[in-house]
């Protein structure tokens, strides 16, 4: 059965013997770790299981720590003696990787097996174990999936822990943002304390739904560490009544400590909040193949056929004059819940017209995109289509004459090497960042020589 949870942050500092007494500048974050150590100790779970940023992680698979016992220490922070020695529940982390391997989700036992303990999980349990020991230890890692699969991987650790008459609580491991002070890790950026807003407002009423509609360009700007993990927890308590208990906040060195205990209730079906959002994904991407953009409506049916047929489509009829006569380079570029799932295109026209270019680079982008696997069949609903029509591309002398909004970027050298980056993309705010992101897309160190060009398109999204 499911007994509780909690969300907690893993400052190093926090221990004793590492702050050295800079932890007392930190008192909120002290006195609610002991807060949250009572709590733990007054539900006497039998099972602990951490959602950790720092255990191994992969692009495309949640890792479940397996092995029977994992090993850590402070060493790395000159406090060696503080050391820790764990039990795994390997009834758990079996069933959890049989489960996901009959659902065909990707997490489970299958790769990694580090044996060392992360900060993420011995900063809690350094607290933890002063008030209650007698409970073994599930650790999951994170992953560069989108944040609907981590929230639906919480939705399986909860069915898994409701059919279990064992007692099990979640420990939700992670800071927030990372830039909120000028002398701070990473300096200050405005999305810092805007994120801790947001965050412990979610986290603070159980509306776990939001957590599923951050930007990945905010969240990269935030410099947050823990919301995947958050996420986690979001779907660990899907469909559940909760009381949260808001205990601090601060972000007194420039990273931001969080804390909330959830008490939870009996099952409600209106906090339905992974189906709600797909239902707003699926209205909006259902739009596609009957949209009133031929280029969109073009891509998206070549999509469609593909996937689901591993078929070309014919040109369709009623296409605008320009798209059957005109040539140019075309970028298909595919998102799914805000993440790029793949993006393909040519710098110059390759067919004998738009809608052939369309068609060829849709087909690409959704099977050959190297960076990911084929689209499959049940993403379908999910998608985000644009289409970016390239305008004749233009020398320029130096990067004065580029605008990351109104300038995609060639890089080139003399042996045939070149990168290209479309403009006004999320994330991508400075000149210099949007030619770095070419010349690595093109295998172009910055020290070469390397010319420049510029073009502008016409997005179609």
């Amino acid at each position: 059965m499911l007994i509780g949870a909690v969300m907690v942050p893993h400052p190093p500092i926090a221990v004793a013997e590492i702050g050295r007494g800079e932890e007392k500048k930190i008192q909120p974050t002290l006195d609610s770790f002991s807060a949250v150590s009572e709590y733990i100790a007054e539900q006497k779970p039998d099972t602990i299981i951490v959602t950790t940023p720092h255990a191994v992680m992969y692009r495309d698979w949640f890792n479940v720590s397996k092995g029977s016992e994992a090993y850590g220490d402070f060493s790395r922070y000159r406090a060696k003696n503080v050391s820790f020695h764990v039990t795994y529940d390997e009834d758990f982390t079996d069933r959890l990787s049989a489960r996901c391997q009959e659902e065909g989700f990707p997490a489970g036992t299958a790769y990694d097996n580090d044996p060392l303990l992360d900060q993420g999980t011995m900063v809690p349990l350094y607290f933890i174990r002063q008030k209650y020991e007698d409970f073994k230890l599930v650790r999951i890692g994170l992953s560069g999936l989108p944040l609907p699969l981590h929230y639906r991987l919480g939705m399986l650790i909860q069915k898994l822990c409701m059919e279990d008459e064992k007692r099990y609580l979640i420990v939700a491991s992670g800071d927030l943002s990372h830039c909120e002070l000028a002398d701070g890790p990473y300096g200050y950026q405005p999305e810092g304390p805007e994120y801790d807003r947001r965050l412990m407002a979610d986290m603070g009423s159980g509306s776990f739904g939001n957590l599923l509609r951050y930007e990945p360009a905010f969240l990269e700007k935030a410099q947050e560490c823990g919301h995947r993990s958050f996420t986690i927890l979001g779907g660990i308590l899907d469909r559940l009544q909760v009381t949260p208990n808001v205990l601090s906040h601060e972000a007194t060195f420039g990273v931001g400590y969080g804390f909330v205990i959830y008490q939870i209730g009996n099952h409600d079906d209106s906090r339905a909040f992974l189906d709600e959002y797909e239902a707003e994904v699926k209205a909006s991407s259902g739009k596609l193949a009957e949209g009133e953009d031929p280029y969109i409506r073009l891509a998206y049916q070549t999509i469609q056929e593909w996937v689901s047929h591993h078929k070309r489509i014919t040109i369709p009829e009623n296409l605008p004059a320009e798209m059957l006569k005109n040539q140019a380079g075309v970028f298909v570029s595919i998102h799914e819940y805000g993440e790029l799932r793949g993006c393909i295109g040519t710098i110059s026209s390759t067919c004998s017209s738009i809608a052939k270019e369309i068609i060829q680079n849709a087909v690409s982008a959704c099977s050959r995109d190297p960076r990911f696997d084929p689209v499959r069949i049940d993403e379908l609903p999910f998608l985000e289509i644009s289409v970016d029509v390239l305008k004749e591309a233009e020398e320029i002398p130096d990067a004065s004459m580029l605008d990351v909004k109104r300038y995609g970027v060639i890089v080139s050298t003399d042996d045939g090497r070149r990168g290209l980056l479309l403009p006004n993309l999320d994330g991508v705010d400075t000149i210099q960042e949007q030619i770095s992101i070419a010349l690595r897309k093109g295998g172009i160190s910055e020290a070469e020589p390397y010319t420049l060009e510029r073009f502008e398109v016409i997005r179609h999204e």
